[in-house]
């Protein structure tokens, strides 16, 4: 039966597919507290009366200004600023029931913990904007079930038709899901984990593990099984959740091994071969019909947002991962000073439309898909089911599938990595590149324009000239028609490497992308760029009620990146020796990042303190700025690290722009257009990256060679040189193991591959 009178849907899919969901389930306990965000009038507070379901209209609340605190060497002192506190999390100076609209009293914990069932203090500043009531994951979930339940909250797309989930049928899937973990044994504070592709399975297994009192493990789909088997113990996993016999073979050969795993829900594919205490996805949510409504509630209520919900891994160079432990109040103040930041719409004003495609095993993916949908109300939706066919690498518009699901949904809101913006780059300009003449002088006029109205709009001027919407008219929607990004109003980035070349492209089309920085320790997003504080190159300015701090800053203003906010996590779990040295008594994150603050406190993030290079004179050098150098001097290259550990000087292997196997990820060996037609503007016929390695193309050597003078024309001291360099037979990529999903360079990989041609570098 279909629900009459759908509300309003931003996508072109009918709700004929939707079913009646059966009725929801409300604890009268839990259903007290609104999200705490800025809400359009009309929002709508959960009460009980004699057992009914009362939804009535509430004031909307009042909007607060969004103000980041940075500083440069200052630390912040007093009753909830500046304390120290041990690690110590025995005791909470709280009661028994969140819920029922008591006040979580935090100031004498520590904002540490090593602990799985420990509670850490709150970083809750003087102002009023800091005082914002904490909330449990269930608390906002619940709170979009009852405001938004008939709107679609997810879809995916199976065999060419679409499955959507309101939000009422979300939240009891959720419930549902909850029981079934509970029946299959899942312990307070113990975990469960997911490893797969995104889907409506993956989140609902998160959402119902947390429900359950459990932990949410989100795990890579590309992990190994011995990489596995490090999670699993050390996170003590009770149940897992697969999407595929791919990944349940990666079990199976680790799974005796594994004395916490109670059992493996696999939610995608129908099981090959049975075994015992392995669950089909729907005979999962069955087994919870005995687990009474009372019992899941009772559990519900005993959460507190100190108290840990979520683990994200942090994968290091050397050693075993890191296990970042996140809290409920992580999660939900993330989510909700994020989309303070950003604008997004509510219904009935509007929905938003995102699309889920990285990997939610990262901590900024998802909090900006999977939360954040959560929190406006905006609809969810996945690749399509046989989209794994192409292999476990993210694909940029144009790449086939992602393209068609971006112009059937047409998302309000886009989040890519620096790799993706680039590969989008490459398609458009050769899509330019194959137009016609006349197309080719339109279209280059029109991105000139484009490019300095939106650098007049960065500070403040917002007039629109008639060159300005004639461009509009003649480029600016084709291009964002052909990326499938029509409708779209807000393009992200996250992670690092985004080229200033490849921003002023996207500003001259009038797509500005908006970059974010975050490490996983402060639930991925610490700072972000918006409409209203947009810099190139910068990644904006911090969330409303957090702090940045540089310190320890060198000869060009470049400091260590220091962290303080609700968004900050809880510690790393069982290693306290870990969390002492990224954390302080004060509160602070020490990122480890560098970057700098400009006069008007934009942040700037210039490296890592892991990544600096110690010359054998003793001199420490920063490779990131002159990365970005060479491939700002030298257009033709893609990727570049440099080297230079305990040697006499600095060198540098490059990549050039080469184009990609989407099935496979890799880079092929042919140059991109971009890269082709520039040869041809130098005077050569290179086609291909063999036709230039090895010094085999004088005009390109000598180009290189150039732009490599320049570069070091530039550099700051004379240790900040590159003296030699090396152009590799292949690009960087995600598919070759060079570089991560978020685009960072995986240096100490990349050392490995190529330590060859390093050696060659000082042999003599």
């Amino acid at each position: 039966m279909a629900i009459e009178g759908a509300r309003k849907l931003h996508s072109p899919i009918s709700p004929r597919f939707l079913l009646c969901p059966p009725p929801v389930h409300i604890s009268p306990k839990t259903a007290v507290s609104p999200l705490p965000l800025p809400l359009p009038t009309g929002s709508l507070t959960v009460s009980r009366l004699g057992g009914n379901l009362v939804l009535p209209a509430g004031p909307s609340a009042p909007s607060t200004p969004r103000t980041a605190v940075t500083c440069r060497l200052s630390v912040p002192r007093g009753s909830d600023t500046g304390e120290t506190g041990t690690m110590d999390t025995e005791s909470s100076d709280r009661s028994p029931n969140p819920s029922e609209g008591s006040v979580l009293r935090t100031e004498n914990l520590s904002y540490w913990t090593t602990r799985r069932d420990g509670e850490v203090r709150l970083r809750r500043g003087r102002v009023s904007s800091d005082q914002q009531a904490p909330l449990t994951v269930h608390d906002m979930v619940m709170h979009s079930a009852t405001r938004y339940g008939n709107y679609i909250a997810l879809g995916t797309k199976r065999r060419n038709q679409w499955h959507l989930l309101t939000y009422i049928q979300y939240y009891e899937l959720c419930r549902r899901a909850a029981k079934g973990f509970l029946k299959l044994g899942l312990r307070r504070f113990h975990t469960v984990g997911i490893l797969g592709l995104n889907s409506q399975e993956w989140v609902i297994a998160s959402i119902g593990a947390i429900m359950a009192g459990g932990i949410c493990v989100s795990i890579l789909p590309t992990t190994s099984s011995k990489a596995y088997q490090v999670i699993a113990r050390s996170s003590e996993i009770n149940v897992l959740v697969v999407d595929s016999s791919k990944q349940l073979q990666k079990i199976s050969q680790v799974q005796s091994s594994l004395r916490h795993l109670r059992a493996i829900v696999q939610y995608k594919e129908a099981i090959e071969t049975q075994q015992p205490n392995l669950y089909s996805w729907q005979k999962f949510l069955d087994l919870g019909g005995h687990i009474s409504d009372e019992r899941l509630d009772s559990i519900i209520d005993a959460q507190k947002p100190n108290q840990c919900c979520a683990l994200v891994y942090s994968l290091v160079a050397t050693g075993p991962p890191k296990i970042i432990m996140l809290s409920h109040d992580n999660i939900t103040w993330t989510t909700a000073a994020t989309v303070q930041s950003l604008g997004y719409k509510h219904p009935p004003r509007g929905q938003e439309v995102l699309v889920s495609y990285l990997p939610l095993s990262y901590a900024s993916a998802q909090i900006l898909d999977m939360w954040v949908a959560i929190a406006v109300g905006g609809t969810l939706y996945f690749s399509p089911q046989d989209a794994e066919k192409l292999g476990d690498i993210p694909h940029p518009p144009g790449a086939g599938y992602l393209t068609d699901l971006l112009r059937e949904v047409r998302p309000t809101t886009f989040l890519a990595t620096p790799w993706m913006w680039d590969r989008m780059m490459d398609g458009l300009r050769t899509s330019q590149l194959a137009s016609t003449v006349l197309r080719q002088r339109i279209d280059a006029w029109a991105m000139d324009v484009g490019l300095r109205t939106n650098k007049k709009r960065m500070f403040g001027e917002l007039h629109s000239s008639l060159n300005f919407r004639l461009a509009k008219k003649l480029t600016f929607r084709r291009a964002r028609k052909l990326l499938g990004l029509g409708h779209c109003e807000r393009f992200l980035s996250t992670g690092v490497g985004l080229s200033r070349a490849t921003l002023d492209f996207f500003l001259s089309l009038d797509i500005p992308i908006y970059e974010l920085y975050g490490p996983s320790e402060c639930t991925g997003v610490h700072s972000l760029a918006t409409g209203q504080d947009f810099r190139l190159l910068s990644c904006g300015k911090g969330l409303p009620s957090t702090r940045t701090k540089v310190v320890e800053e060198d000869e060009e203003g470049i400091g260590s990146i220091n962290i303080w906010g609700r968004h900050v996590f809880m510690g790393y779990l069982g290693d306290q020796e870990a969390t002492v040295k990224k954390t302080d008594g004060y509160g602070w994150l020490h990122s480890g990042d560098l970057g700098f603050l400009d006069v008007d406190d934009f942040l700037y993030i210039k490296g890592n303190s892991g990544d600096i290079i110690t010359l054998s004179s003793g001199r420490m050098v920063n490779p990131n700025p002159i990365e970005e150098r060479v491939k700002e001097h030298i257009p033709l290259v893609r990727g570049v690290l440099v080297v230079g550990q305990d040697a006499p000087h600095l060198c540098a292997l490059l990549t050039l722009k080469c184009q990609v196997n989407w099935e496979t990820g890799v880079p092929r060996k042919a140059l991109t257009s971009e890269a082709v037609a520039l040869c041809r503007r130098l005077g050569s016929q290179a086609t291909r990256l063999e036709d230039i390695v090895h010094n085999n193309d004088p005009v390109i050597a000598e180009f290189i060679r150039k732009g490599m003078e320049a570069v070091n024309a530039e550099a700051p001291s004379e240790s900040a040189r590159v003296v030699q360099w090396a152009v590799l037979d292949t690009d960087f990529s995600v598919g070759g193991g060079e570089l991560g999903v978020t685009s960072r360079l995986k240096r100490a990989t990349i050392l490995k591959m190529y330590q060859a041609e390093i050696e060659s570098f000082y042999k003599d």
